[in-house]
């Protein structure tokens, strides 16, 4: 008990704010309705660009109707979208990736130049030419998202392998005779995945920040749904006159983002402690 105590009071307070801020997004994304004061949907031209007040927390947008309540109903697609991008970018990079480092050769120095020349393209264009050619739908956006920020990924776990691969251990292994598969399989991806799972909590962020900014390009999910990156590009044409339409969806996504960033570089530290 004293033990776990002590290990309590040792964690970081902006780890507990951290936690409770990602905690209450989850809980929007996976029951909104338990969060939300209004409908999220419902047209009031009566109430049409008011400020944030005790009835409209965050305040309306054009239509009347609550940002509050359409930026928790909003959380589900957003977090979807980050999360399924860094699915699929963190799949294909470990694909790709471990390929790479393990093969060696001609086929590491191919997968290396293309893994630079895909690294040296902005992320951002990536998407952008993908959503354009594909159409904007939230499953082109997470392919999108998620083939634009692979590269840097698959960049690291190629690192991270031939790191490990040169290591004593493995060195070890080889010199007692351990078949090949037995020492990639027990030794060097068990070594080389630990970073992923810091490496996943920061690419949520990231993920979420890049579909945001294709959304208010325009090229992201069609209004009237209340995804973040949905809610800023409706919001940039009151920016004068009705703030909170652009303030209140750019703090929630950059709040979830730092938050998750907090937790993924807290995890990394701890990982890194332990080996």
């Amino acid at each position: 008990m004293l033990r776990t105590l002590a290990r309590v009071r040792t964690v970081p307070l902006r780890v507990y704010a951290a936690v409770t801020i990602v905690g209450f997004f989850l809980a929007a994304a996976i029951a909104p309705k338990w969060l939300e004061t209004h409908d999220p949907l419902a047209i009031d031209l009566t109430a049409s660009l008011q400020a944030p007040s005790i009835a409209h927390w965050l305040g309306t947008d054009q239509s009347g109707r609550d940002l509050y309540s359409r930026i928790v109903e909003g959380a589900g697609q957003s977090l979807s979208i980050g999360l399924g991008a860094t699915a699929l970018s963190l799949s294909l990079a470990l694909i790709l990736g471990v390929t790479a480092g393990l093969v060696g050769g001609v086929v590491d120095t191919v997968l290396s130049r293309l893994f630079d020349v895909l690294f040296a393209l902005p992320t951002l264009f990536l998407a952008l030419l993908f959503v354009t050619v594909f159409g904007t739908t939230v499953l082109t956006e997470i392919i999108a998202v998620g083939l634009g920020t692979a590269p840097g990924y698959a960049r690291m776990i190629r690192g991270q392998v031939l790191a490990v691969k040169g290591a004593g251990y493995v060195e070890a292994a080889k010199a007692l005779g351990h078949p090949y598969l037995r020492i990639v399989r027990r030794h060097i991806l068990p070594n080389a995945m630990n970073p992923l799972t810091a490496m996943m909590t920061l690419g949520v962020g990231q993920a979420i920040i890049w579909a945001s900014g294709l959304a208010f390009l325009g090229l992201g999910v069609a209004p009237p749904a209340p995804e973040w990156g949905a809610l800023l590009n409706a919001g940039r044409n009151y920016v004068i006159y009705a703030w909170w339409l652009e303030i209140m969806p750019g703090l929630a996504v950059v709040v979830f983002a730092l938050s998750v960033t907090v937790l993924g570089r807290y995890l990394g530290e701890r990982l890194e402690g332990k080996s």
